[in-house]
């Protein structure tokens, strides 16, 4: 609970930019027509985001006659968390990583790569896809793009503000200066802050599904030096909070991480685990 009202209160505060750029503007109709066009980029991005990513990494649909370990394991773990049975994707990467897409619980697809089943055990995997199914049943596909939608309508404002001031006037005020540059570095921190606050909570509530926390800290270790020994040569960066380790590193990557760092995660599992144990002990 206290992760979604961390999220709420960071979206209204995305909000509450995105208002004082149409204002800084001078007008309400060029922050309509902005914000309309990155709303219907990402309402396509919404209901065709699970064929475009998956497209995008030539996912391949699977099941229990040819995938019998990862598709068996997502079965039991949406059974465990009462959630209808996605669809199993594989990637043909060895960058060793999962994601989740779709746009609700019934219509949802989980994909892991070659690489993430060479190198995790079933135990790690387990604690992987009970993550993936997590955002699931969060549903952060739509915190995401929602997100999504209110960080490029600022961005595509403050663009067409820069090509726009002829005024030299209006070119040195310091407000106007702050708002083409802060505002959208703003929102790419906030957005990567909504991003960081999921991930927390996928971690716990994969920890519940699976019963096995310590099996998803110790993937999360593997998957580290895994990622960065294969990273992604072909993709989008802009894919990064989809998948469970950023794939894609370099440049600002680290800056605009849209995940926590591995080592607070891991401790947060483990005293997960610690505390599970003890109620265990208790029961």
């Amino acid at each position: 609970m206290r992760s979604r009202t961390r999220t709420f209160a960071v979206m209204a505060i995305l909000t509450v930019l995105f208002v004082w750029v149409g204002s800084v503007l001078g007008g309400r109709q060029g922050a309509v027509i902005a914000f309309l066009i990155a709303a219907a980029m990402n309402f396509g991005a919404y209901w065709f985001s699970d064929r475009i990513v998956l497209r995008r990494y030539r996912a391949q649909e699977v099941g229990p006659e040819n995938h019998p370990r990862l598709y068996n394991i997502v079965s039991r773990l949406a059974q465990s968390a009462k959630l209808p049975m996605p669809k199993v994707f594989v990637v043909p990467q060895q960058n060793p990583n999962a994601f989740a897409t779709g746009r609700n619980p019934e219509h949802a697809a989980v994909a892991a790569t070659e690489g993430i089943m060479q190198l995790l055990d079933d135990e790690e995997l387990s604690g992987v896809m009970a993550h993936e199914l997590t955002h699931v049943k969060n549903r952060d596909t739509l915190t995401s793009t929602v997100a999504a939608t209110l960080a490029g309508a600022i961005a595509m404002m403050t663009q067409v503000a820069r090509f726009q001031s002829h005024d030299p006037r209006r070119r040195q005020n310091p407000l106007m200066i702050f708002m083409l540059l802060g505002a959208p570095l703003a929102a790419m921190l906030l957005r990567s802050l909504i991003s960081r606050i999921r991930e927390y909570a996928a971690d716990k509530g994969g920890a519940e599904i699976s019963g096995k926390p310590l099996g998803l800290a110790s993937a999360l270790a593997k998957l580290q030096q895994g990622v960065q020994r294969y990273p992604f040569r072909h993709g989008n960066p802009a894919h990064s909070q989809l998948f469970i380790m950023n794939p894609f590193f370099g440049g600002f990557q680290r800056l605009f991480s849209t995940h926590p760092p591995v080592e607070d995660r891991i401790r947060r599992l483990q005293a997960i685990a610690t505390e599970m144990g003890g109620r265990t002990s208790r029961g």
